[in-house]
């Protein structure tokens, strides 16, 4: 066995960026890597040089991924072209599956390289067409959750339940992330978390707006807070707030911290769901997107659930507000209904997280080179 890799690697939002550099910690523990692809900071800690900024492929939904059609498939070709200039081994995807999933068509029909798709399409919710493509184009899929991984192994397909980084977070102490952020210990807070991709801003945040208002009115101690992961998304979402007489306050990574503090969060569906419900900030699960994308996706969802807590739990125990069920007069209701759940909602915390364990990445590591 070679004791060096070759190795194309891929992650276009900042949840991959931290899954990328976790496995490259992993990678590089047992092979000396040679690393080609895009990825974030985190990867570029460890070694990477990325091809383009990673924010370039952060396109989602149905219209936006049209009106950049051209330059996605510029993207795609130029990073094929250079994986096999370099003959690299293997290609890693991290998320972002609609676009790996195209890199890993083209690289199985012009080599031998062997292909894996970190963090697995979500098929069992929607587009199920799509497991044909993985069975064909996809050497090694891996899983976060038990309910992907068994959902995969029903099919037969190379499956690994790599499991999720927060079945380990811990809540942080109170009085400290007080004194760090200079915060009153009399205020009561929540967390708002409008999303990390402009156009989950865009689309939430008038609704955040009017619920904070209208929150304010009658809890006049509250202080809204908004953890967000770059200054970019902190301007945005300032442009927002500013002309606005709410209490808040805005921090770059600070969301450990904030969902610590608050009893409960507004958050737009996706990862940071799931990180509200293991700190015990209980999660009002929203998701809005534009009419033509939401009469087009709705039509596709196989799922009646959407936010990841309950999904791990298999029951909507945490509210979720689509489209126009979500409204600041319905977030405020349901924010009333948590209250009164609290206790039951505390018990879950701990189930969410054993739902969460995995192999971990020294074993997905062993895995993927073991191809």
């Amino acid at each position: 066995m070679k004791d060096s890799i070759k190795i194309g690697i891929i992650a276009g939002e900042h949840s991959g960026d931290i899954l990328g550099e976790n496995f490259l910690k992993a990678l590089k523990k047992i092979k000396n890597v040679e690393m080609y692809g895009v990825g974030g900071p985190r990867m570029e800690s460890q070694g990477l040089k990325s091809e383009f900024d990673f924010n370039n492929l952060n396109i989602m939904g149905l219209v936006e991924p049209m009106l950049n059609y051209s330059k996605i498939m510029s993207y795609k070709n130029d990073l094929c072209n250079l994986f096999l200039d370099k003959k690299i081994d293997i290609f890693i995807g991290v998320d972002s599956p609609d676009f790996n999933m195209q890199i890993q068509k083209k690289l199985k029909r012009n080599s031998d390289i062997k292909t894996v798709q970190l963090v697995t399409p979500s098929i069992w919710a929607w587009r199920k067409g799509r497991l044909k493509n993985v069975k064909k184009y996809t050497d090694l899929s891996v899983s976060l959750f038990k309910f992907e991984h068994d959902f995969y192994k029903k099919y037969d397909l190379n499956n690994i339940l790599l499991g999720h980084h927060y079945a380990d977070l811990e809540k942080q102490e109170v009085s400290s992330v007080l004194k760090k952020y200079d915060l009153d210990k009399k205020n009561k807070y929540v967390s708002i978390l409008p999303g990390s991709r402009k156009s989950e801003i865009k689309n939430m945040m008038p609704t955040y707006l009017e619920f904070m208002k209208l929150y304010e009115r009658t809890n006049k101690k509250v202080l809204f807070l908004v953890p967000v992961v770059n200054n970019e998304d902190a301007i945005l979402i300032e442009s927002f707030l500013m002309e606005e007489k709410i209490n808040y306050k805005i921090e770059i990574g600070a969301a450990n911290d904030f969902l610590s503090l608050s009893e409960f969060s507004i958050v737009t569906s996706g990862t940071a769901s799931l990180q509200s419900s293991v700190l015990g900030s209980h999660p009002i699960i929203c998701y809005k997107t534009s009419t033509f994308n939401y009469f087009v996706i709705s039509r596709m969802i196989q799922t009646d659930i959407i936010g990841l807590p309950n999904l791990l739990l298999s029951e909507k125990v945490f509210p979720e507000l689509v489209q126009k069920a979500c409204t600041p007069k319905r977030i405020l209701l349901e924010i009333q209904k948590l209250k009164i759940n609290k206790l039951l909602l505390n018990q879950k915390t701990n189930l969410i997280k054993k739902n969460l364990k995995g192999v971990g990445f020294n074993s997905l590591a062993e895995a993927v080179i073991n191809l």
